[in-house]
């Protein structure tokens, strides 16, 4: 690769940025944050290659030195550009005013640099010579291309493993969540467990109650069966009033059957004048409420990008010269006249 077609294609990489550049909305803050980076370094690349190898040999010659304060200043005038670009928020109204300033700038020092320096170049060294420089500064660009290569493997890499991350975090909170649920279920079931087991005593003291009645009344019968002359007595609890007792009528039931079994010498039942006191029982239960932290979900929404390559046509515009039958000028007359006409060849890359 010759010297002119390697600064040729560095300016066409620069230039198809600025196009890519230029097309994008204020919305895309994305899209302009990636492809001005790719600009900046572009930019960067290209002003260090001409420091680097080509000003130290046109400074070597007293012919070329005036180019050279002129090239770094230029360079010089597209950093500070450069610079208020990248401070510039993406989104921000004068982005593509300034970048179309950058671009012309950019623009006149191509031109400059493709009719004064490489010229210079080319005719300070020998065609050896440019070979070299131009072998150096094609190594130059391979190692450049080798770290930006690594630098995105890097972040693929680096998007790959926090990916993971999440996915890993979003397992662990399944897992959490089934977890509550699991402990949830098996508190309800307790809980349900307890309170059944609560209302079996219930229904043994109302079961016990009832055969304690039956056989108050029982005893009573048979006695009343067994002694036809009694004497007047205190009135008897009835088997109704047993029923309605919990766990202090069994004492109470025995205390009266006790009392009703009492006789005289003559075999009657005495009379008694004591009165029989029945306590009463009370429970009192309190529910209560409490909050419980069952854990905390986080969301996270991360941006992960993927390289894509689509295939575009290139377009290509070439100048043809074509020699035809000289006219003379129609004010003076005159034919051999001299006129310089400059005209751009353009390729997309």
């Amino acid at each position: 690769m010759s010297l002119r077609t390697l600064m040729q294609e560095g300016s066409s990489k620069v230039n198809d940025l600025f196009a890519r550049l230029s097309d994008t909305t204020e919305g895309a803050v994305k899209t302009r944050e990636k492809l001005f980076g790719e600009l900046k370094g572009a930019l960067e690349l290209h002003a260090n290659l001409e420091e680097e190898f080509l000003f130290p040999l046109l400074r070597k010659n007293s012919e070329t030195r005036g180019l050279v304060v002129e090239a770094i200043a230029d360079n010089k005038n597209l950093r500070a550009k450069l610079t208020e670009l990248d401070t510039l928020p993406k989104n921000d109204e004068a982005f593509i005013p300034l970048l179309a300033e950058l671009q012309k700038a950019f623009r006149q020092h191509a031109r400059d640099e493709k009719k004064e320096l490489l010229p210079a170049v080319q005719s300070a060294l020998s065609a050896e010579q440019v070979q070299k420089v131009t072998e150096k500064m094609e190594a130059s660009l391979a190692e450049v291309e080798q770290a930006r290569q690594e630098e995105a493997e890097e972040r693929r890499a680096k998007a790959r493993r926090e990916r993971e991350q999440a996915e890993l975090e979003a397992e662990a909170a399944d897992r959490q969540q089934q977890e509550r649920e699991a402990a949830e279920r098996r508190s309800r079931e307790t809980a349900s467990r307890v309170a059944n087991a609560a209302a079996m005593p219930l229904d043994v003291a109302a079961e016990a109650t009832g055969k304690v009645a039956r056989l108050v009344t029982s005893s009573l019968r048979a006695e009343e069966q067994a002694t036809p002359v009694r004497a007047p007595a205190p009135t008897r609890p009835s088997a109704s009033a047993f029923t309605d007792m919990f766990l202090w009528p069994w004492a109470g039931a025995m205390q009266g059957l006790q009392q009703g079994r009492q006789t005289g010498p003559s075999g009657t039942r005495a009379p008694t004048s004591q009165e029989e006191v029945i306590p009463l029982g009370e429970e009192v239960l309190e529910v209560t409420k409490r909050t419980e932290n069952r854990g905390t979900a986080r969301v996270r929404r991360y941006v992960v990008e993927t390289e894509v390559e689509e295939q575009v046509t290139l377009q290509s515009e070439r100048v043809v010269v074509e020699r035809r039958r000289p006219v003379s000028d129609k004010i003076t007359g005159e034919i051999l006249t001299e006129v310089t006409v400059e005209v751009v060849e353009t390729a997309e890359v």
